[in-house]
């Protein structure tokens, strides 16, 4: 096992920057996860770390060794992919010894790690069946296994949950966090679904057009998101946000200071409590209720034009076009500099 040191990491495609000098520590045994919308660099910088792309500048070191220059195949690490790339025409057995078997290990020992990352998968049955004859979440399974078998210092992980229907991809995600729980193994993983980030990571790195964000705990990050951003990626549904003009007359008193200037109000969706309209944080006219059995997901509109949503447990005892009003504890309202972004404390 091994940690990861990552410090001014840059990657150029010719003249375009792509990442703009990223630095991160990865401790030992940590679970990792890099989230962040489609072309922010994710994906990019976990090949980075494999080996599979050349970084352009900085280092990247797997324990206390620079592995810059390094092949990805002597760098300890072993890469789960978004598709299983899985051999056709071999056994699931096969499969998983494959790489062993090119690096000339042992009979015995190959036999022996099939066997036993087989039964931690629980796919021991399977082992003399062909890929075809599996299904999406068996075949990703498999793949893992395969990467298991290397003993590696690293697991990398990109996407590897996105082909999965939806029941397929809960299960695997446990099935991965209990993996890391018994290997306790450095692992990082790339998703762009922040619920896969909040229930999986020890620690979330956000990234946005190549640089990093904000690094920390999934509670530290839903509740002391460092900018506007973060605050939005994080939470679903998403953060709501409002000028002070966008905001109930009763406002001020309830959140017990002046709200004025160039401020931005965060509330989140599951914190926003109905109430009496003259008693409101915010207030807006009804649109539509989506009644998900478990609670319901209100979507309203300020008088003003902004659209923001309540989750409650029960659905409104109003009509469409009807105003209803929320208000919220003062220390879960979040404040935002409109020009930086930047959260205020």
């Amino acid at each position: 096992m091994a940690g990861l040191t990552l410090r001014d990491v840059k990657k150029s495609y010719g003249d375009v920057q792509v990442m703009h000098g990223v630095d991160l520590d990865i401790e030992d045994g940590e679970f990792v996860v890099f989230v962040g919308p489609s072309g922010c660099g994710k994906s990019t910088l976990l090949r980075m770390i494999a080996g599979l792309e050349e970084i352009s500048g900085g280092s990247v070191a797997i324990g206390d060794t620079e592995v810059n220059d390094v092949a990805a195949s002597k760098r300890g690490v072993a890469m789960v992919f978004q598709t299983y790339a899985l051999y056709p025409h071999m056994t699931v057995y096969k499969n998983m010894a494959f790489g062993l078997k090119q690096a000339k290990t042992d009979p015995a020992e190959i036999d022996r790690r099939v066997k036993a990352a087989a039964d931690i998968l629980q796919i021991t049955d399977y082992l003399e069946r062909s890929p075809r004859n599996l299904s999406g979440g068996q075949r990703q399974r498999v793949a893992i296994g395969r990467a298991i078998v290397r003993d590696p210092s690293v697991f990398l992980f990109d996407e590897p949950l996105s082909n999965l229907d939806a029941a397929l991809r809960v299960q695997t995600r446990l099935e991965i966090a209990r993996l890391h729980e018994r290997l306790k193994t450095t692992m990082i993983y790339v998703t762009h679904d922040q619920v896969e980030a909040m229930t999986l990571a020890d620690k979330i790195v956000v990234l946005r057009d190549g640089r990093i964000e904000q690094v920390g705990s999934p509670i530290d990050l839903y509740e002391r998101p460092a900018n506007a951003f973060v605050a939005q990626f994080i939470g679903s549904p998403k953060m709501n946000f409002f000028e002070t003009a966008d905001l109930a007359p009763n406002a001020t008193a309830v959140l017990g200071q002046e709200l004025a200037g160039n401020l931005q109000i965060g509330l989140r969706p599951e914190n926003l409590v109905p109430c009496a309209v003259e008693a409101a944080v915010v207030q807006g006219t009804l649109e539509l209720v989506e009644n998900l059995g478990e609670y319901a997901l209100v979507h309203l509109q300020t008088s003003t034009g902004v659209e923001f949503i309540a989750k409650t447990e029960k659905p409104p005892q109003a009509e469409k076009g009807e105003t209803i009003g929320f208000t919220i504890k003062p220390e879960l309202a979040h404040r935002f500099d409109t020009a930086s972004g930047l959260r205020l404390t």
